[in-house]
């Protein structure tokens, strides 16, 4: 099956233009023995969705996700995002386009420790300047408030839980309001618990309307609750 011309995507509902189209996207790291981390990858990502990358350890799923995420370029294929082709993008243009158009939350939170949470969710905002620097801190506080964490603003990362830390995490992945969230791992240093707490909250953003999610995950349960999983074997999506 052919979606906007990439051979082996699925389809997408009428009303959902593809947000990502992946074609024949191929990873291969150059050496005397070359090894490929992603081969051939065809994909199309509607605006609204939420789709999980599952796979056994080293089958590539984070490389895709990189790739996906503006973060590596592929040895060979396209990527296009938001009707964009971004092969042609220099580094600058890679930079203002994830910073503008994606958002990332990953395995390890990555908030800077010497920040409160306040100003870890602002900068993002800061760095893009698209928002007046007296609406910046309003709206940071605005989205810690709706992932539960209003009143812990002002502190710092150590001084709340891990499962706390991924949620402003997510939060700062919302500052500039992007149309996808690239998500790696996003429930592996978390209880159970937590877990579900931010496999809800992933799941509640797309119900409302407000991204795109994709997600690479070991957890089925996680995965399960996306509207489709994509599984890759071997650098390969599996039939």
């Amino acid at each position: 099956m052919k979606v906007n011309g990439v051979p082996g995507a699925e389809a997408v509902s009428p009303q959902s233009a593809a947000l990502l189209v992946a074609e024949s996207l191929t990873r291969t790291l150059p050496g005397e023995l070359p090894v490929t981390l992603v081969a051939d990858v065809s994909l199309s990502i509607a605006r609204g969705e939420f789709v999980s990358i599952v796979g056994p350890s080293g089958s590539g799923k984070s490389s895709l996700l990189y790739l996906l995420g503006l973060l590596d370029r592929p040895s060979s294929g396209r990527l296009v995002l938001d009707g964009e082709d971004t092969s042609a993008f220099g580094e600058d243009r890679l930079a203002d386009t994830r910073l503008a158009k994606l958002g990332f939350v990953f395995q390890f939170h990555f908030l800077l420790p010497e920040f409160s949470l306040l100003d870890n969710v602002a900068l993002p905002m800061r760095r893009l300047a698209r928002l007046p620097d007296a609406e910046q801190a309003p709206r940071a506080l605005q989205l810690l408030e709706r992932l539960g964490l209003a009143g812990h603003a002002h502190k710092q990362p150590h001084q709340i839980s891990g499962g706390q830390r991924q949620r402003v995490a997510i939060a700062r992945a919302l500052a500039n309001r992007p149309l996808l969230i690239l998500a790696d791992e996003p429930t592996g240093n978390l209880d159970s618990a937590s877990s579900q707490n931010v496999r809800a909250i992933l799941r509640e953003l797309v119900d409302d309307g407000d991204t795109t999610v994709v997600t690479v995950t070991h957890d089925a349960q996680f995965a399960a609750g996306a509207d489709r999983v994509v599984t890759l074997v071997d650098g390969r999506l599996a039939p």
